[in-house]
């Protein structure tokens, strides 16, 4: 990472002269230095909102490449990324939102910012934080800016919480109008549900630590919860963060007219048996019949995957001979298909009914489970494939029910169906916290040793530019190194 350029890149656009001298005059008058907030906000909701994976799915255990070996699919990645390019975005429409008198748009900030910063550290561990930021909010040069030291996690954690509790306690309807907004219009109130919701799935994240008194998780939580009033939640799948798709060139689905979605992506069979033992009429949605069986769409045994450990050589043999069934055609063929989603109203209640189990909140862990199963199913029914009717037997189906010895892996798995080809990495990063559902890795397509990583490795650019202090964060956290099987704090 390049930090000197992107601070003296944000320097430059947000450059205020004092006066007027000769330097002022060779300014090209058609490229400006400043700009309205809301001209800056659509590029950063992309951004944020955009997360629609194939190699997110690949890894998550729901998809199957037959194209080539995928390193997200057999488990081979290496070095990840920093996006400090994001949030240099994020600090200009602040700054701009401070300059102009918008509020708002600042709080907003707060919130996006927060999550470029949880997405690095979720993936790599301890990063640059307290030091990165200072010097993108002042612009300033010095070694300590351009080669920041790193935060331990903990410490990244509190400020994150602590910057999305002041977007939400200071957003109001009271301020300048917000535009520009792709996600909610300028619906200041949406905007509170979210930043809300999304703060209950930081919180939940950090369920191994729930003893820090640093952090308070879980009072932080019960915080929310308990007090609707100053803290609203999701109250429908209509509050869904996420961002549409249109029939228009640039806005249309993520692999709308990709070949290789229209080829070579086929469903994991392990997902498919956790589809087929619920009944789950969502596989008639996310997949295609396998055409050697014969039987219509709506059968369930017409449905069958292949094996995400297995040899490239053994899935194309069972693609080939029609076994296997192929992701849906809509994904590929269909210009809109879902949104995606950065947080959700059925995820909200997944978090609210395993904090009840927890014991972190009271209240009925049954009922927010099954209000999140039906927001789910709502969300997935592309074109009414399934009645309403169908969703009603699904949910009165006696084994869905919570039960207390199961209920943590109930909820997650229900939360994972629910996120198939949408919220971005968040379904593994769920499965490397609980363990559920289970990936398997017992094939020989499997590198790494035949096991999930735990992480990403810093990138290459930190240790060209930054070596003493990535080195010093490798050091204070993996015992063996900058390697992708090394156990992070934050799943300690």
């Amino acid at each position: 990472m390049k930090y000197i350029y992107i601070i003296a890149s944000l320097a430059v656009t947000l450059s205020l002269p004092s006066c007027k001298k000769f330097e002022d005059f060779q300014e090209n008058p058609n490229n400006p230095t400043m700009a309205d907030p809301a001209l800056l906000l659509p590029r950063i909701e992309q951004l944020a909102f955009n997360n629609i994976s194939a190699d997110a799915a690949l890894a998550s255990r729901y998809l199957v490449y037959t194209q080539g070996a995928s390193n997200a699919q057999y488990y081979g990645w290496q070095r990840g990324s920093m996006t400090y390019g994001n949030i240099t975005q994020v600090v200009k429409m602040e700054q701009e939102a401070a300059r102009i008198g918008k509020p708002n748009y600042r709080y907003i900030g707060k919130f996006l910012k927060a999550h470029f910063i949880l997405e690095m550290t979720q993936r790599l561990g301890d990063i640059p934080y307290s030091k990165m930021m200072q010097s993108m909010m002042n612009a300033t040069f010095d070694s300590a800016s351009t080669r920041p030291v790193y935060d331990n996690q903990e410490a990244i954690y509190k400020g994150v919480l602590d910057e999305l509790k002041l977007a939400s306690d200071s957003l109001t309807v009271d301020q300048l109008a917000i535009n520009g907004d792709l996600i909610y219009s300028g619906n200041v109130e949406k905007w509170k549900k979210l930043i809300n919701a999304y703060t209950l799935r930081v919180l939940m994240s950090l369920s191994k630590k729930e003893s820090s008194t640093v952090l308070n998780i879980k009072q932080r939580f019960n915080d929310i919860v308990s007090n609707p009033a100053k803290y609203p939640l999701l109250a429908s799948n209509a509050d869904n963060g996420q961002l549409k798709y249109y029939n228009i060139t640039g806005n249309q689905y993520p692999y709308y007219n990709n070949n290789s979605m229209k080829t070579d992506y086929y469903l994991d069979s392990s997902f498919i048996k956790i589809l087929k033992d619920l009944k789950d009429p969502r596989l008639f949605v996310y997949g295609l019949p396998a055409t050697a069986t014969g039987l219509p769409e709506g059968n369930f045994d017409a449905y069958d995957g292949l094996v995400g450990s297995q040899a490239l050589a053994y899935n194309t043999a069972k693609r080939g001979q029609g076994k296997a069934s192929q992701i849906n055609k809509r994904f590929a063929y269909e210009a809109i298909n879902e949104p995606s989603v950065l947080m959700s109203y059925a995820e909200q209640q997944f978090l609210l009914a395993e904090a009840a189990t927890r014991g972190w909140i009271t209240g009925n862990a049954d009922t927010w489970y099954k209000q999140g199963i039906e927001a789910a199913l709502v969300f997935s029914n592309f074109n009414n494939t399934y009645s309403s009717g169908t969703i009603v037997n699904y949910l009165a189906q006696p084994g869905l029910t919570l039960q207390p010895a199961t209920a943590i892996q109930q909820i997650i798995t229900q939360k994972y169906i629910s996120q198939f080809m949408n919220t971005g990495w968040q379904a593994f990063f769920e499965q490397r916290r609980t363990g559920f559902p289970v990936f398997e890795t017992a094939g020989p397509g499997i590198l790494n040793g035949g096991k999930i990583p735990k992480r990403w490795m810093y990138p290459t650019d930190e240790f060209n530019n930054n070596r003493v202090n990535v080195e010093n964060a490798v050091k204070g956290q993996f015992p063996g190194g900058d390697n992708i099987n090394e156990v992070m704090w934050l799943i300690k």
